[in-house]
């Protein structure tokens, strides 16, 4: 069996071509991004770098060069900021090259790596699963064009399986934490609204499981909902972990109303002077204040999926991986 994934040389991608390497089914592995760095180039007989621009459909065509059973796409853009350009151009026009070259080539399975942003609203959610209804609006760019992509594939004639992982957190994690700690350092991070929210976190060597069991799971056609099923309290977490890297704890609080507003204004003066990321955005208010969890049941189920890795476990690959990456800097 060969495997195409794109992304992977980013955080998720890295961690699934890394798991993938010790499936016995899997005999070849085209890894593709645009761009690799020492903390995510793995070096395996099995594994092939082919480095490039998925919105060029000449550089994609050049990967089917070899025969593709499988396409993991893990590629996009995930920002909570951007143009609307940028964001169509990274997450739906790479998914139309990727689809058009996949039925062309007789892939056999396409698994695209969805987002949870799609469900979210700026309220409480406490155990979103794969039926909940999605809000009229999406919340930004990102969302509006992951969703889009989302239904391109279910249009398509590819067998394929959808995933939508809650937070990923882990060893490589450049997407979460790393923001966190640098507003903490930088003495900008406060708690959002009450402190009280809840949340799922996904430990990345589980979705890389996820995406593992969807190769060969009979139940295609599919969307599943991904995450450890086992609620934490976010800013407990947060603050455990800016301790354990040597950071003081967060205590001090911000009323929801007042960031959502101050979010408002910083966007609207973005939009209209720089168009630069502002220091906060609505969606990066919200998911920081507002409860957020998935019913993991349907991946459960059909999916066959068992966390294996507790969410506990996963901090502490975290820490770990963190104060080694660290050091290595000093």
């Amino acid at each position: 069996m060969n495997i195409l994934v794109t992304g992977a040389t980013g955080f998720l991608g890295s961690r699934i071509v890394e798991h993938l390497l010790g499936e016995d089914k899997i005999n070849h592995i085209i890894a593709t991004g645009r761009k690799i760095s020492v903390d995510t180039q793995i070096s395996h007989q099995k594994l092939h770098y082919i480095l490039g621009d998925l919105r060029d459909k000449y550089f994609i065509n050049s990967l089917f060069e070899k025969s593709i059973d499988i396409i993991i796409n893990c590629a996009s853009l995930s920002s909570p900021w951007g143009t609307q350009k940028a964001f169509y151009d990274a997450n739906v026009t790479t998914q139309k090259h990727l689809i058009e070259a996949s039925e062309n080539n007789s892939v056999k399975r396409f698994i695209y790596i969805s987002s949870p942003s799609i469900y979210f609203n700026f309220k409480n959610a406490i155990g979103i699963n794969e039926n909940s209804p999605l809000p009229k609006h999406m919340v930004n760019q990102y969302a509006k064009t992951k969703w889009i992509a989302e239904n391109l594939l279910r249009e398509s004639k590819l067998p394929h399986i959808i995933l939508r992982p809650r937070a990923l957190i882990g060893r490589g994690d450049t997407v979460i934490m790393p923001r966190l700690i640098r507003s903490s350092k930088e003495g900008k991070l406060k708690i959002m609204g009450s402190g009280e929210n809840i949340v799922d976190l996904t430990p990345v060597s589980n979705m890389a499981e996820a995406v593992r069991l969807s190769i060969f799971t009979k139940n295609f056609n599919e969307t599943f909902n991904i995450s450890n099923g086992e609620p934490i309290n976010l800013w407990e977490s947060i603050n455990y972990i800016l301790t354990a890297i040597g950071l003081p704890p967060i205590n001090s609080k911000i009323p929801y109303s007042i960031l959502y507003t101050a979010a408002i204004l910083m966007e609207y003066k973005s939009k209209l002077f720089s168009n630069k990321e502002p220091v906060l955005t609505r969606y990066s208010v919200g998911i920081l204040a507002k409860s957020f969890t998935f019913d993991i049941q349907k991946a459960r189920n059909k999916l066959n999926f068992q966390p294996k890795q507790t969410t506990s476990q996963a901090i502490e690959e975290f820490i770990q991986w963190y104060k080694e990456k660290n050091n290595d800097n000093d």
